[in-house]
């Protein structure tokens, strides 16, 4: 007998129903922890590399032909003739190779680096990234990059099983890019700073921007900041101040922080995220989950004895549908608490609180932005 139930509701493996109590709507945080430098950004910088030593679970030069041609070039550039000869080496593996400049990064400073697989290598453990230039998207060479490859995944195999946990394709390498160019950085230069949210926000900027006209009026007597849209502020420096100290001196005050009411939903994994801020009116609700049980009974018939007849299998399949649930509750949630209270009341699986927030925003009941993932 076999049995499959099918429920007409997606079916998620996990619910995380994330939310604050049901304190002051608005948060302190530091303006560094909500803001970004408008002239401190990082720069993505690319490479292209070889790892070497690798046992056996490199690329397969038939396969990968630019791995043997790097390697043939590598070996001329070291004074090793190559031609005529064939190349049967399965140790090494052509790499891509990714860094992040970070802003104001001084020659001599290392930074992080990762490498991922280009060719068929099976594994990059074990590895040694051979020296490799990183340039930036104008081309120049901003790090060089070498190094023991860490790879964090593993894998493992035989002739029957093969067991893999993680990736192991990929892999970082800890400080092993030292950088060899600057990238020109006029900070002293400007005569103000400009502050970008990372979640833009009108309220936020303009709160933003109260806070360091009050520390301004007190330390300088004038007021230097404007918020000029919900994404940035900007700031004025005053004459008598220096630019470095007087960022040390802003990044370190607390705003009261404010976001737009959300609800997060990802329906592949069941997770739903309710900000502070949102309210439903009142509604009635009633819920149910349809089930279908299909169940395989098959019969056999046997021929009458000394005949030449065969043995045969009939199918025989039952179906049977039912309603679980289906009771109505009364939804209103003049606040965080009381919404979830409301929600759980339903008694439904966890499933169904997605559907059931949908209906509610479909209803015009939600006054919340339903951001689906």
């Amino acid at each position: 007998m076999t049995c499959y139930t099918t429920r007409i509701l997606t079916c998620l493996t996990a619910l995380l129903l994330v939310v604050a109590s049901a304190g002051p709507v608005s948060a302190a945080s530091r303006i560094k922890d909500i803001t970004s430098l408008q002239s401190a950004r990082d720069n993505q910088l690319i490479g292209y590399g070889l790892v070497v030593g690798l046992q056996g679970s490199g690329d397969s030069l038939r396969n990968s032909p630019f791995t043997e041609q790097s390697l043939r070039a590598m070996l001329q550039n070291l004074g090793i003739s190559t031609e005529g000869g064939a190349t049967r080496a399965n140790n090494i593996a052509a790499v891509i190779v990714t860094a992040n400049l970070p802003p104001f990064a001084s020659l001599g400073s290392r930074i992080d680096v990762s490498v991922a697989s280009l060719g068929d290598a099976t594994s990059l453990r074990g590895g040694t990234l051979v020296m490799t230039s990183m340039s930036g998207a104008d081309g120049q060479v901003y790090a060089v990059a070498q190094g023991a490859v860490v790879v964090s995944g593993i894998l493992a195999a035989g002739d029957a099983a093969t067991l893999q946990q993680g990736i192991t394709t990929s892999g970082r390498l800890p400080g092993g890019a030292i950088i060899e160019r600057e990238i020109p950085a006029k900070f002293k230069d400007v005569d103000g700073l400009v502050y970008q949210l990372r979640n833009p926000d009108f309220t936020t900027a303009v709160g933003i921007a109260d806070v360091i006209n009050a520390y301004a009026g007190n330390r300088y007597g004038a007021s230097i900041a404007e918020a000029r849209d919900s994404t940035t502020v900007a700031v004025r420096k005053p004459a008598s101040a220096d630019l470095a100290r007087l960022m040390a001196e802003l990044e370190g005050l607390v705003v009261e922080t404010d976001s737009p009411a959300r609800v997060v939903v990802n329906e592949r994994t069941g997770t739903i995220v309710i900000g502070n801020d949102v309210r439903v009116s009142k509604v009635a609700i009633s819920h149910g989950t349809l089930t279908v049980q299909v169940t395989e009974t098959p019969t056999t018939s046997q021929p009458e004895p000394f005949s030449l007849g065969v043995t045969n299998v009939d199918p025989l399949t039952d179906i049977t549908a039912g309603v679980d649930g289906g009771q109505i509750a009364i939804i209103d949630g003049p606040n965080l608490r009381t919404l979830v209270a409301g929600l759980n009341s339903i008694g439904v699986k966890p499933d169904g609180i997605i559907a059931i927030l949908q209906g509610i925003k479909s209803a015009g009941a939600l006054h919340a932005e339903l951001v689906l993932q």
